[in-house]
């Protein structure tokens, strides 16, 4: 018998399977047959953990916005640094990047309507903490929390979408992502500074 917290390995092996099926295909395309097969379990298995494909991704989202705020870690102080780590991030896993947007895509909306969706709760938890950073003294007051987020989001993962135009060499990817990191971590300091 295994304990109560043990993970359920045919669980994450569907969740793992239908991570790649998503991030590969989108939510629409994404087939539930093949989630199965990689999962190494039936259809009617999957069914079990799962009601739906729309189910299935929102937990692959939610389990994505975890390892995305855990990896990048936001400090409302240091918004140069959070752009940086989130570049990072999504330079390396850019098929993560491409999860989360089908989500956006396919799904706007039906997530716009529920407040109980991680998505809104992990924007308004983010908008809270620049917020009390405004308050605190430790950033400048006038911009809007939300337009602060989505700034800083949309610089830092600017490049992550942007394979094509990537050198093909791998060192000379890594030192053209490292320079735009520098660009990224720039052009937020200079937007958002720390306030004096």
């Amino acid at each position: 018998m295994t304990p109560s917290n043990a993970p359920d390995s045919t669980r994450e092996r569907i969740l793992a399977a239908a991570t790649a099926e998503f991030a590969r295909h989108g939510i629409a395309g994404a087939r539930i047959e093949r989630i199965a097969k990689a999962a190494r379990t039936s259809k009617e298995r999957l069914y079990a953990y799962f009601r739906s494909k729309e189910e299935l991704y929102a937990t692959v989202a939610a389990q994505e916005l975890t390892a995305v705020a855990e990896a990048t870690r936001l400090d409302a102080t240091d918004l140069p640094g959070y752009a940086g780590r989130l570049h990072d991030y999504f330079t390396a896993h850019p098929e993560r990047h491409r999860l989360m947007n089908w989500g956006r895509l396919e799904l706007a909306d039906e997530t716009t309507a529920s407040d109980d969706d991680p998505i809104r709760a992990t924007v308004r938890h983010k908008t809270e903490q620049l917020r009390a950073a405004q308050d605190a003294g430790h950033l400048e007051a006038a911009w809007e929390p939300i337009d602060i987020l989505v700034f800083v989001n949309q610089l830092a993962t600017a490049w992550a979408g942007q394979s094509d135009l990537l050198p093909p060499d791998a060192d000379e990817r890594e030192a053209f992502l490292a320079a735009r990191r520098t660009a990224i971590v720039a052009a937020v300091q200079r937007l958002f500074p720390a306030a004096a």
